[in-house]
């Protein structure tokens, strides 16, 4: 168990998942070690497990903090207009989205093993979390969308989810990536993620739109 208050423990958390996704950003989740970890921040290896068991644990500790960063956006989203139109919506939706790219690529790309590899206490956590950006989500369309049944908010929310699951393999193509492709005879999709994720709103909430 970590010693200290709670506020030095969750500082020395922070300080830890700080680093943690640092690294994230020039280095593959494969690639990043407790030790690396350890090396960017006032901790020794040892000292880390005194707060996480794992390195999935401190990615989960990564993918919950971005989720709770989504749910803020959602909320400013709700709190900040009182009608919206759907190309707005999904405009302003499709934004925030983009500002959460370390979400997308542990959804896309590490998710199985961040969960498999965290204890069930920490893992319940981040699903508390995840429910409740779906919420947040479900409130906004309740509000700018009232034609929408609770049915078709939920269907909405079962169709969005998986697609955050799979939108950034096809929105954060690599060169060699791409080059595999054109050899395939594969047209690459000109799209950033901001685009694709509008187009793919408007097309969901084709039948709801309000003005």
């Amino acid at each position: 168990m970590p010693k200290g208050s709670p506020e030095l423990v969750r500082s020395s958390c922070e300080e830890i998942v700080d680093a943690c996704a640092e690294l994230y950003e020039t280095m593959s989740f494969k690639d990043i070690s407790i030790k690396l970890i350890g090396e960017k921040t006032s901790f020794s290896r040892p000292s880390i497990y005194n707060y996480f068991e794992t390195k999935e644990e401190i990615f989960l500790a990564i993918l919950k903090r971005e989720h709770e960063a989504w749910i803020l956006e959602l909320k400013k989203l709700k709190k900040d207009h009182e009608n919206i139109s759907k190309n707005d919506f999904a405009d302003i939706l499709a934004k925030a989205l983009k500002k959460r790219l370390t979400m997308l690529k542990l959804l896309a790309m590490n998710l199985y093993d961040i969960e498999a590899k965290s204890r069930k206490t920490n893992l319940v956590e981040f699903k508390k979390v995840y429910a409740a950006s779906m919420e947040a989500l479900a409130e906004c369309l309740r509000k700018f969308f009232p034609k929408m049944s609770e049915d078709d908010i939920k269907e909405f929310l079962y169709i969005f989810y998986p697609f955050m699951f799979g939108v950034y393999p096809y929105a954060v193509a690599d060169d060699r990536q791409k080059e595999a492709m054109d050899e395939a005879g594969i047209a690459y999709a000109p799209y950033e993620l901001e685009e694709i994720t509008r187009l793919f709103v408007i097309k969901l909430l084709g039948p709801f739109e309000n003005s």
